[in-house]
């Protein structure tokens, strides 16, 4: 009888550890994804400016370039 009521026990802890496991493994598992995703999203928002920042950078450069040459044709043209 004492034997059968600690082979119990053990059954009882040993399937509530079993419990705990999964719970603790789930936990962590939720916990990479999210980390997954904010290293994600921070990557997408870096990129996006980046983009952004060459787009400027291009139009930028374009109203440059089309305002010297419309003044040197206008300069040749005049002179």
């Amino acid at each position: 009888m004492k034997m059968r009521q600690s082979i119990a026990d053990w059954e009882r802890a040993f399937s509530r550890e079993i419990s705990l496991d999964r719970r603790r493994r789930e936990s962590l598992q939720r916990a990479a994804q999210r980390r997954t995703l904010k290293r994600e999203l921070h990557r997408r928002r870096q990129r996006g400016s980046l983009r952004f920042a060459l787009l400027v950078l291009t139009l930028v450069l374009t109203a440059a370039v089309v305002t010297v040459a419309m003044f040197r044709t206008l300069y040749l043209l005049l002179g």
